[in-house]
């Protein structure tokens, strides 16, 4: 797609880096024509294909949705984790029990879990079809996604457009940066060298500087740096694991990339977070470490996400639907699943 378009390699192998973003594929991958497709087919205030930062920071819009949520009468109980799917003696989904005893009553439940967390760990799997329990296990869910947020004391200064004296952010600092992505063959490289159980020596990274827009996000003068990067695998070569030695050896190798096109950026870090698919998985309940609860290839896309059968948002379960990423259209900051899960909620309800 992007050769019949565009004859630029370097403005072809950026823009093949949302056809690979969050997958463990390269721009070469049968398919990876879609992902770039969901990336770029929506708008923001009106202007197609774009992107935005959220004032204040990725929690501010989940305390936007929960304000809005409760000024209609909705109860949230945070910090507060599920143990299991409560079923009537219909087999009905009847609301959830936490994990410190509380059980909160509901005719309806909906999960913005993973299929996998939602079916085979939140629902009694004696009440779900075999053949469904074992699509779910199936579903892939490989990320080569390992994401370091960095905490900088300066604006890095590229060679290709130096800061300015006073250090204000310049155009390209309000952007998305990307780097590493001269050639879709460098991003072909980096995906192979992670299909080997090494994390690429040269990585692909998305470099976003958000406090450039939104400066409450650090102190004056300094600012807060998000790198999304590729191609890290789960599990590293020879079967091992991710320990601190090698998060801090790939961060170092992302940082001396940086370094070659923004001298002292090295010097200007102050902190820095690193957390590698499995981290991803640990801290924040996603399967692999996959940002979109599962791949975005085209055999987990439409009737088949996440199951054939099961791509309307209703599961085997009555009364249990799911609204998250691993929903149709898949992974992305868009509610179309959460929006198109409470229409259907809804519409069962009202039949209650």
């Amino acid at each position: 797609i992007l050769d019949h378009w565009f004859e630029s390699e370097p403005l072809k192998a950026t823009l093949a880096t949302d056809a690979v973003i969050g997958a463990m594929a390269s721009p070469h991958t049968p398919g990876s024509g879609y992902v770039l497709l969901h990336h770029v087919m929506g708008e923001l205030e009106g202007q197609r294909g774009a992107w935005g930062y959220v004032a204040g920071g990725m929690g501010a819009l989940s305390q936007a949705i929960a304000r809005s949520a409760a000024a209609r009468g909705a109860h949230i109980f945070a910090e507060k984790a599920v143990c299991h799917v409560l079923l009537g003696r219909d087999g009905q989904a009847q609301g959830v029990a936490l994990q410190d005893g509380t059980e909160v009553k509901s005719k309806l439940v909906l999960s913005n879990a993973s299929p996998q967390i939602t079916f085979l760990e939140l629902t009694p799997q004696e009440q779900l079809p075999k053949d469904f329990v074992q699509r779910i296990q199936q579903v892939d869910t490989v990320s080569p996604v390992t994401k370091i947020n960095v905490a900088v004391d300066r604006l890095p200064s590229f060679l290709a457009a130096p800061n300015t004296h006073d250090g204000r952010p310049l155009p390209h600092h309000q952007c998305s940066i990307h780097l590493n992505c001269e050639s879709t063959h460098l991003l072909h490289q980096a995906f192979t060298e992670a299909t080997h159980g090494h994390p690429s020596s040269r990585p692909m990274i998305e470099l976003c500087i958000p406090s450039a827009l939104d400066p409450g996000l650090a102190p004056e003068g300094c600012h807060v740096v998000s790198l999304f990067t590729q191609y890290t695998p789960s599990v590293l070569a020879g079967g091992r694991s991710w320990d601190e030695q090698a998060r801090n050896a790939y961060a170092d190798t992302v940082f001396d990339c940086i370094e070659a096109y923004a001298p002292g950026f090295k010097a200007s870090i102050i902190g820095r977070d690193i957390l590698t698919p499995p981290d991803m998985e640990r801290i924040f309940g996603l399967p692999g470490g996959n940002i979109f609860h599962g791949g975005m290839s085209l055999d987990q896309l439409y009737f088949a996400r996440p199951a054939p059968c099961y791509s309307g948002y209703r599961s085997p379960i009555p009364g249990l639907y799911l609204c998250g990423s691993g929903a149709h259209p898949g992974g992305g900051v868009m509610g179309a699943a959460g929006r198109n899960a409470a229409r259907v909620a809804l519409e069962d309800f009202r039949r209650l």
